[in-house]
């Protein structure tokens, strides 16, 4: 993926709806320019962190089949994956409920289980899954949520889950240290990846903490831009939060990454302070990022039972 791009469209979306929701999409949508897409393979990469509290937690069930429906009806191919916490993405989809929905939209369940070693930008490596590699267009369906371990997760943590399976809680342990750069690896992630598009979920953000246990916010508003960078940067002025609070942010600017600084960005639509809110809380102390060993042991466990489990089903 390359960050050229400098446009991020913005409009209002109180609901989730489907009216409303198919409007606000093909408003962002129709505003920044996207490559063909006739029979063209498309990605879904929602957030899928875990079942539980998922009609929070997660990317919401309605904005990933308008996703699906807007990229179907311009003739793409369309299939859904992710690396969850726990389990797989089938399993809490199935737990959101739009599994059947996705069936009869003709969207494919991607394999995430499958990866491949890749050498990152900045240096060293990471293994992504073969699916987020292979595809023509990337679509990145982030959830605007706070954090416990970064302050606040949007479009370029939402790149994490293309990490397969136990890679994720092990690059906790490997890189989350003080000297061991995990926000700053993080946000390599996207540069090795093809070209994506980013939606963000903005209609009911989620706030307080995160990732999986935080308490609503009506923040009203999607987002779209081919640079997640970018769009991250926006959405730090709409919420009030200083980029410097955010470490994924943070590091973003510190590599001069384009899209990181307001001052580059462009806005087809509404301009990021006409949807300034008030009120989003994020934790004030954070979680270190790495596990402590207990925790990681004990993850690794509930990982693979909750996967044998899935196998079964």
């Amino acid at each position: 993926m390359r960050l050229d791009s400098t446009a991020v469209a913005l409009t209002r979306c109180p609901s989730y709806e489907q009216p409303l929701l198919d409007e606000g999409l093909a408003q962002v949508l129709a505003a920044i320019e996207l490559p063909g897409l006739r029979s063209t393979e498309v990605l879904l990469k929602p957030n899928l962190i875990a079942a539980k509290n998922s009609l929070l937690s997660c990317t919401e069930g309605a904005f990933i089949l308008a996703a699906a429906r807007w990229l179907l009806e311009r003739g793409a191919r369309v299939s859904i994956g992710d690396s969850p916490a726990f389990g797989t993405g089938e399993m809490v989809l199935r737990v959101m409920g739009i599994t059947k929905e996705l069936a009869a939209l003709g969207v494919r369940a991607a394999d995430f289980k499958q990866g491949r070693r890749v050498r990152l930008p900045g240096g060293g490596s990471a293994v992504l899954a073969a699916a987020a590699l292979d595809c023509d267009l990337l679509v990145n369906l982030p959830r605007v949520k706070a954090h416990a371990q970064t302050r606040i997760t949007l479009a370029v943590k939402n790149y994490f889950g293309c990490l397969t399976g136990l890679r994720k809680p092990w690059w906790h342990m490997l890189h989350g240290g003080p000297q061991g750069g995990f926000c700053g690896r993080l946000a390599q992630i996207p540069l090795a990846l093809p070209p994506s598009l980013t939606l963000v979920d903005g209609v009911v953000a989620m706030h307080q903490t995160g990732p999986i246990w935080g308490e609503p916010f009506p923040l009203g508003l999607v987002a779209a831009s081919m640079n997640p960078v970018a769009a991250d940067a926006v959405l730090h002025r709409v919420l009030g939060l200083p980029p410097e609070q955010s470490p994924v942010m943070a590091v973003c600017r510190r590599a001069g990454l384009n899209g990181a600084e307001l001052s580059q960005l462009s806005f087809p639509l509404l301009r990021p302070e006409e949807l300034e809110v008030k009120g989003f809380l994020v934790p004030e102390q954070l979680n270190p990022i790495r596990f402590s060993l207990f925790r990681f042991f004990k993850s690794t466990a509930h990982r693979l039972r909750l996967q044998r489990q899935a196998a079964r089903q």
